[in-house]
C-alpha cells in the first residue's frame, strides 16, 4: 500500500463492524497502533493494541489528551433505531457522534475522520424515514467539523472478517446468502475486510468524494 505507518482510533469495536475494521488494522502492516475508545473493556491483546474506555462519551473532553498523536477516526459505534424515539435515536447517533468529532478536531485538525452510516442515509435530511434522516443529519454535520478529510461510509450486508465473535443477532441465520449475494447484487455486499481496507487507503491517499456508496468501498477496499 505504501510506507505509512498510521495510528488510528476505533469506536464500536464491541459491535460487529468496529470488530471488523478492528481486525483489518491489527493485520494491516500501514498501521502501527490502535486506540480502542470503548464504553466497557474489549478483550484483546495485541501488540498494537491500547484500550481507552470511556463510559459516556458525550464527556470525552475529560479525556482528550489521552486522543492526541493519532492520524485517524474510524467512527463504528452506532445503534440500531428499533424501538427507539426520534429523539433517543438522535442523542445516541448524532448527539454523541457530533461530540467525539468535535473534540477530536479541536486538538487534532489535521486527522482524518470517517464514520460508518448505512446504505439508504438521507443526505437531504427530509425523507420519512427517521434513522436515515438522523444519519443524513450526522454525516452533514460531521462535514462541517474541520477535520483534514471526513468521509461518509454506507456499507450494506457485510461478511464478517475471519475470528470476529462480536456478530449481529442476524448475521450467522442469513451469513449462507453471502456469496448468492455477491453474484446477483455486488454492489450491497462487502467483506468486512474490504471495508477496512478502504478506510485505511482513504486516510493515506485522500478520495475525490465524502461519501462512499457500497460499489466506492468495496473499489477502495480491492485498491
Amino acid at each position: 500500500m505504501s510506507d505509512a505507518k498510521l495510528k488510528v482510533i476505533i469506536t464500536g469495536v464491541t459491535g460487529m463492524v468496529g470488530e471488523g475494521v478492528l481486525f483489518e488494522c491489527l493485520d494491516n502492516p500501514a498501521v502501527e497502533q490502535v486506540l480502542m475508545v470503548n464504553r466497557r473493556p474489549y478483550p484483546k491483546q495485541h501488540a498494537k493494541l491500547k484500550e481507552l474506555i470511556v463510559p459516556d462519551f458525550l464527556k470525552l473532553d475529560a479525556v482528550a489528551d489521552q486522543l492526541a498523536g493519532y492520524d485517524a477516526c474510524f467512527y463504528c459505534a452506532g445503534i440500531s433505531s428499533v424501538g427507539l424515539s426520534e429523539a433517543d435515536y438522535t442523542r445516541i447517533t448524532y448527539d454523541t457522534t457530533l461530540h467525539v468529532a468535535q473534540v477530536l478536531a479541536s486538538g487534532q485538525p489535521n486527522m482524518v475522520f470517517i464514520y460508518v452510516s448505512g446504505a439508504g442515509t438521507d443526505s437531504t435530511e427530509q425523507g420519512k424515514t427517521m434513522w436515515a434522516r438522523v444519519k443524513g443529519r450526522t454525516e452533514n454535520a460531521l462535514g462541517r467539523c474541520g477535520f483534514r478529510a471526513e468521509y461518509n461510509f454506507r456499507p450494506g450486508f457485510m461478511k464478517a472478517y475471519p475470528g470476529q465473535r462480536n456478530l449481529s443477532f442476524w448475521y450467522h441465520p442469513i451469513a449462507w446468502m453471502y456469496p448468492l449475494a455477491r453474484l446477483v447484487a455486488p454492489n450491497w455486499v462487502s467483506t468486512l475486510q474490504q471495508v477496512g481496507r478502504a478506510m485505511i487507503h482513504a486516510t493515506i491517499y485522500g478520495a475525490p468524494k465524502t461519501v462512499f456508496e457500497v460499489k466506492d468501498i468495496n473499489a477502495l477496499g480491492n485498491a
